[in-house]
């Protein structure tokens, strides 16, 4: 239920700020993604805050399956956590579209696809699960602020806007704002999301091979 609260919020948060950013942005791009990057940085910093004392302030299916390879999270927990990210997600965007006086679900029809996208997201999970292995093992205490802090930067420095997170990416795909993702592209978006946070399990077990945590 924590779980399914988590990304129902930070996808509300996604969503709302694409149209609180793109309105007043005039067409600006540049002004629509800025809106919205600080938005979903500061609700994420909130968000992990609030809920990581609960149960570990899991909204990220990438992070729920890169922590059980990690042996940091029970196997059997892996499928109700994405399935309840999944639904929080939507639900979230739901919530957005009905606060804006929009159609409930509007398809997305940004085109996000190729080579260099699906490169930008193993980019992104990667960066944001070594942000978060890493904190773990020297500074969990600064895990909320870390872990806003790398989205934020990851908006911009990645070719993808850095959605880094299945849960995400399926609940874009409900929504027509420049945050949108085509649903027909959403799957390769998955496989590369999945691949930079494994990558990130595998380098973060080498370079902490031996100490008492792992």
């Amino acid at each position: 239920v924590a779980a399914a609260r988590r990304t129902r919020t930070l996808g509300a948060t996604v969503d709302a700020s694409s149209f609180t950013g793109e309105r007043p942005a005039g067409g600006t791009d540049a002004l629509a993604l800025l809106g919205n990057t600080i938005a979903t940085g500061a609700i994420l910093v909130v968000l992990i805050l609030i809920f990581g004392p609960v149960s570990g302030a899991h909204f990220n299916p990438a992070v729920t399956i890169a922590l059980s390879v990690r042996g940091r999270f029970g196997k059997r927990e892996i499928v109700p956590y994405i399935v309840v990210q999944i639904i929080g997600g939507i639900v979230g965007t739901i919530v957005a579209h009905y606060m804006f006086e929009e159609d409930a679900v509007t398809w997305s029809t940004t085109v996000r696809t190729g080579p260099s996208q699906w490169a930008g997201e193993i980019v992104a999970a990667f960066g944001l699960l070594a942000t978060i292995f890493g904190c773990l093992r020297y500074r969990a205490d600064a895990i909320p602020f870390a872990v806003g802090l790398y989205i934020t930067a990851g908006y911009w420095y990645t070719s993808s806007t850095s959605f880094a997170n299945p849960a995400v990416a399926i609940a874009r795909g409900f929504t027509d704002t420049f945050s949108g993702i085509r649903p027909a592209d959403i799957p390769m978006f998955i496989l590369a999301q999945i691949v930079g946070a494994l990558l990130a399990a595998w380098l973060f077990r080498w370079l902490h091979a031996g100490d008492p945590d792992d």
